[in-house]
């Protein structure tokens, strides 16, 4: 039987996984995914906001070239650690339920049965979009997901959003050649775009380069246009391409089974949980990372969340052997 089950191989169910096995616990990690699996989902050569030193876990320096690292810098470094420190992965096993109580948990996945005392939730938030609910949102050409520019040259895109993952998706395609319009349900470009690509954008947009609608939203997308209802009235967009870039939230459903409880009080539907040890409102059930926020998916990050690691594992270490008693 483990001490100690992570669900979620990214960076932050690592941090968890390192400071449990460090403390002599037995641990393991399962993914329904890939190692670092949103990582793999980000755009290529995609430039992280952080320095290098923010992104670190247990204690291991990260080596690149860069002031900011790459999407590929972070994948080579968190494959690396988890090779260093022998980490225990199950990759590519989606948990399904909770049984048992802390002691004796049995984790259900789509592969078996995983026995374990304590449990920790580190899943994150990347897998689910936030739909647009219109017609045609599920066509082959609409994606939530934006990897590169390169098959789009020549190509009528539209992007949703103006946050920074839609602002640089907007930026990268019209450099590369594609003929980019902006979909924003808001009245300007967000002030939460970082202050380096805020500027850029506005001024692609004054300059023509980048056509914007603001005050806008599709109603509809077809094979080969986008219905959109502007200030003026309702208006259709020829489109090739269709990144909605509308953000995600964890998944609720997967938390539910669980057992993790919602916080009534909060809009975001953030988990209860005691801050000095991130257990849940079941015992031996805890959480780390950024599903520690809900919906509000801004409240915890890389740099942050990291941190949860250390006061789960020093918690689970003095547990621990109460529960073998």
């Amino acid at each position: 039987m483990l001490d100690v089950l992570i669900i979620g191989a990214g960076p932050v169910g690592l941090a968890c996984a390192l400071e449990t096995q460090r403390r002599g616990l037995r641990t393991a990690v399962v993914e329904k995914g890939a190692l670092v699996n949103s990582i793999i989902g980000y755009p290529t050569n995609m430039e992280f906001f952080s320095t290098p030193e923010l992104l670190e876990i247990g204690g291991y320096p990260f080596p690149t070239s860069h002031y900011k690292p790459l999407r590929e810098d972070a994948l080579d470094y968190y494959h690396r650690v988890a090779a260093t420190e022998k980490l225990e992965l199950r990759l590519h096993e989606k948990v399904l339920a909770l049984q048992g109580e802390q002691g004796d948990f049995t984790v259900q996945t789509d592969k078996g049965e995983i026995r374990t005392r304590n449990v920790v939730v580190a899943t994150g938030f990347y897998d689910l979009p936030n739909l647009l609910n219109v017609p045609g949102e599920d066509l082959p050409h609409v994606s939530h997901y934006y990897k590169e520019p390169y098959e789009h040259v020549t190509q009528h895109v539209v992007v949703v959003g103006a946050k920074n993952s839609s602002a640089k998706a907007a930026l990268q395609l019209t450099r590369a050649g594609a003929k980019v319009t902006l979909i924003v349900r808001g009245p300007a470009v967000s002030d939460s775009v970082k202050y380096w690509i805020r500027p850029d954008l506005v001024n692609r947009i004054a300059e023509g380069r980048i056509t914007a609608h603001f005050n806008t939203t599709i109603t509809a997308i077809r094979p080969d246009a986008v219905e959109v209802l502007t200030p003026e009235g309702p208006l259709t967009l020829p489109t090739n391409f269709v990144y909605a870039l509308t953000g995600y939230h964890p998944d609720e459903a997967l938390l539910g089974r669980l057992g993790i409880e919602p916080n009534p009080d909060d809009e975001a539907c953030a988990p209860l949980f005691d801050p000095a040890t991130h257990q849940t409102t079941r015992p031996g059930l805890f959480v780390a990372g950024t599903v520690c926020g809900g919906r509000a998916t801004s409240r915890w990050f890389i740099e942050n969340g990291r941190h949860h690691a250390q006061l789960i594992a020093a918690h689970l270490a003095a547990q621990v052997p109460t529960q073998l008693a």
